[in-house]
């Protein structure tokens, strides 16, 4: 399989895109760190569908509604139609990390926690709330709400709409099966987290991005290897997946980023193509050639890759994956009459398989 990409678009916008989704009618809906989300229509006209009075970290669509959360902690529905807010909910004491909607469009999930000195190693402090809360994608109304170390920055439930995982800075993945409420299977990665030992003294990283397989067999995760300093980002270009379903056995790696392949910096996303014939994997360049990789689902190898030449928060396929978007931002613009230039991108590539 060969396949290429090539950028064909990219839309400004105020402030730096967190994340994106795609309607049914493949309008994109942007969430931007100035605590507003637009709607962008095929022509790239711009709304603002609703605001927050902080970061807006996560935006999902379900059921006619934008459902969008933020760094407050909070999630709130917004009819796409009319605008109007539906029903806003405290979600989180702390900052919301991440969002998903499930499969089957019927429940959100959503994951937190704040990073507090816990004991004299610098080990994460236990949480003051339940990390990870799932709720119903239409009324609201709490479902589950389940213990793991903070902070959690990332999620994902699996395609049958039965599990979700999540992991944290520590490199710990939790899985639950959501019929039962229980936890399913759990283990620990330390490729994505490290010590700082320059510039700062703490655990630094994290799994900040993952993906069940097309056929749930496996779990993806993305984010950055160990550094020795936290402010550089310089861990390397990392993606891993692990084979889980099998209780009586601990989670097995079986592959990985190769080093030949990989560059250094931190990857903020993953998600597969409709397809399920490969993955792309995108964030922010420290050093190397990409930030923005394709590989191959069945053989693990990289298949083609481009510097967007922004920093990558998010990703999302075409309906028929003739295309993807990614969501992000350059260095924050120059101020000019108490305002910035707009630093937001959403960035559209053409996807050519041969």
């Amino acid at each position: 399989m060969k396949v290429e990409i090539k950028k064909k678009e990219e839309i400004k916008l105020p402030a730096h895109c967190l994340s994106i989704a795609r309607g049914s009618d493949e309008n994109l809906y942007a969430s931007c760190v100035d605590g507003r989300v637009y709607s962008l229509d095929k022509k790239g006209h711009r709304n603002e569908i609703t605001r927050h009075d902080n970061f807006v970290s996560g935006v999902n669509i379900s059921n006619g509604s934008i459902v969008s959360a933020d760094y407050d902690g909070i999630i709130k529905w917004t009819s796409i139609d009319s605008g109007k807010e539906q029903r806003k909910i405290m979600a989180h004491k702390f900052w919301s990390w991440q969002t998903k909607i499930s499969r089957d469009n019927k429940m959100i999930g959503s994951v937190t926690g704040q990073y507090l000195v816990g004991g004299y190693k610098y080990e994460p402090s236990q949480e003051t709330e339940p990390s990870v809360k799932v709720y119903d994608a239409s009324s609201g109304e709490l479902i589950h709400k389940f213990s793991h170390v903070p902070p959690v920055q990332s999620l994902a439930f699996s395609n049958d709409s039965r599990y979700l995982a999540a992991g944290n800075l520590m490199g710990e993945v939790r899985v639950w099966d959501l019929n039962s409420g229980k936890i399913h299977t759990t283990w620990n990665t330390p490729s994505f987290t490290g010590w700082g030992i320059i510039k700062g003294h703490y655990y630094t990283g994290g799994v900040f991005s993952m993906e069940f397989s097309p056929d749930d067999s496996s779990i993806y995760l993305a984010g950055m290897g160990s550094t020795r300093d936290p402010a550089a980002g310089n861990g390397k270009q990392l993606w891993e997946e692990f084979s889980w379903r099998d209780q009586a056995m601990p989670p097995k790696k079986k592959r990985s980023a190769l080093d030949g392949e990989i560059g250094q910096g931190l990857m903020e996303s993953l998600s597969f193509h409709p397809s399920g014939d490969f993955f792309v994997m995108a964030g922010r360049m420290f050093k190397g050639n990409w930030n923005i990789a394709l590989f191959d689902a069945d053989k693990g190898n990289l298949l083609c890759s481009q510097n967007s030449g922004i920093r990558c928060s998010d990703i999302v396929f075409s309906e028929d994956g003739t295309k993807f978007y990614v969501g992000g931002g350059k260095s924050q613009g120059k101020k000019k009459d108490d305002k910035f230039s707009p630093w937001g991108r959403i960035q559209e590539f053409e996807i050519n398989i041969s």
